[in-house]
């Protein structure tokens, strides 16, 4: 097992000698999936898979931070989530509630909600609006906890604030039609005055975005790991940032 720990060590640091800092992304999201199936695989309950996923995210977070990521969002509860059932949904909840209530006591990053609280329980909402506004004036690494996030949810939104909006100056749908544009909604997402992500990871071995950030990862890379979350080590990570690197990014031209 030493022998064994020492070769990944000395892997890992290779890999990370192949990384210029050039080529390591400003902005990474990531879709933190295989809790459920990390449990079964292992004998335990659902929850103790997502508390395992929890208890992964500050591992990860200092892997990013050291070498000089400037964002991270990391999806942890979708709108379609939601739907499971309530015995489920309440533990899940709680345990979202947990990690972000962890994150804000590291006193490292600063937080920030990408999502729709108001889909959520009140005291729920409350504990995670408390945590991350505890982190306001943290300089550190900014970390979006996307909960509640659904893409399509996000976009419209978007429009509705815009439409909001016009209405209040006095304006009729017309108006708002003929002069909607794209900024127009990028300033009304939830990542506004953010970069878009450069690279999006996707652990378990699931190769689709489920509606993850679509409006801002038009231009992002993506890259699919077989590991479940609560086993997505940091080589599984730097292979990812390897691979980035290696591709060249056309960027639509």
């Amino acid at each position: 097992m030493a022998r064994l720990a020492l070769a990944y060590d000395l892997y890992e640091e290779r890999l990370r000698k192949q990384l210029p800092q050039s080529a390591i992304p400003r902005h990474i999201g990531v879709i933190l999936d295989g809790n459920r199936r990390w449990a079964k695989s292992t004998g335990k309950q659902a929850s103790q898979g997502h508390r395992a996923g929890a208890e992964k995210i500050s591992e990860f977070l200092v892997w990013a931070e050291e070498l000089g990521v400037e964002v991270i969002t990391l999806w942890m509860l979708s709108t379609d989530n939601l739907s499971r059932t309530s015995e489920e949904l309440t533990e899940l909840l709680g345990i979202i509630a947990d990690a972000v209530d962890h994150l804000a006591m590291q006193g490292k990053w600063h937080l920030n909600v990408v999502g729709d609280l108001g889909l959520l329980p009140e005291d729920v909402a409350a504990r995670i609006r408390a945590s991350v506004a505890s982190t306001a004036t943290i300089r550190g690494m900014k970390v979006n906890v996307a909960v509640g996030y659904g893409g399509r949810h996000e976009i419209t939104e978007a429009v509705r604030a815009i439409m909001r909006e016009a209405s209040a100056q006095g304006k009729n749908l017309d108006e708002v039609a003929d002069c909607l544009s794209d900024a127009d909604i990028t300033a009304h997402l939830y990542t506004k005055d953010q970069p878009d992500p450069d690279l999006v990871i996707r652990t378990s071995g699931e190769q689709r975005l489920s509606g993850f950030m679509i409006w801002q990862s038009v231009h992002s890379e993506y890259y699919f790991c077989e590991a479940y979350w609560p086993d997505f080590r940091r080589v599984d990570f730097l292979r990812a940032l390897r691979s980035y690197a290696q591709r060249e990014r056309r960027l639509g031209k």
